[in-house]
């Protein structure tokens, strides 16, 4: 009786092995699921737009979400043709912002348009060549932009200063 007790009781352990077995393959083939179902982002930001609910059902490629790069924060300026000539990328610069006009910004020049803007299609004198304009583009210092994230707004007017020689003191 005793040996008919261990091998019931031997068959026993092996389908609870056989239950745990099959429980792990489980909770495995739930991770995966949930690992393959959860969004990540490709970078730090701040979320613009929601574009799915929670629990919608999304198709791949679809956007889920409209994400603010807040470490590529800039600003865009225009200067004239004889500004434009003697600026080169990596320029010190400085963004003064309305809302925030007592601290000026450190910043760098990071784009020149290679194409002046509000041309007429044919320029014929002088005066008209001294309206050409260039885009600029002013970047905030990376390490600031993670430094300070949390207070970090987007679309604010201001006003940016490019120093035209490299020994400019500010």
């Amino acid at each position: 009786t005793a040996k008919a007790a261990l091998q019931a009781a031997n068959a026993d352990i092996a389908q609870m092995e056989a239950s745990i077995a099959s429980a792990k393959a489980q909770y495995d083939a739930i991770k995966v699921n949930i690992d393959e179902s959860t969004l990540l982002a490709p970078t730090e930001g701040r979320i613009l737009y929601k574009l799915a609910q929670s629990g919608e059902v999304v198709g791949g490629g679809q956007n889920v979400l409209v994400l603010l790069d807040l470490l590529d924060t800039y600003m865009t300026i225009f200067l004239p043709t004889a500004q434009a000539g003697v600026i080169n990328y990596g320029s010190e610069a400085r963004i003064v912002l309305d809302a925030l006009s007592d601290i000026a910004i450190p910043a760098k020049v990071t784009f020149i348009s290679p194409k002046a803007q509000f041309t007429p299609k044919q320029i014929e004198t002088q005066d008209e060549r001294e309206k050409l304009m260039f885009r600029v583009k002013i970047n905030i210092d990376y390490n600031l932009l993670k430094e300070h994230m949390d207070k970090v707004r987007t679309g604010l007017p201001g006003v940016a200063y490019v120093a035209l020689r490299e020994d400019a003191i500010w």
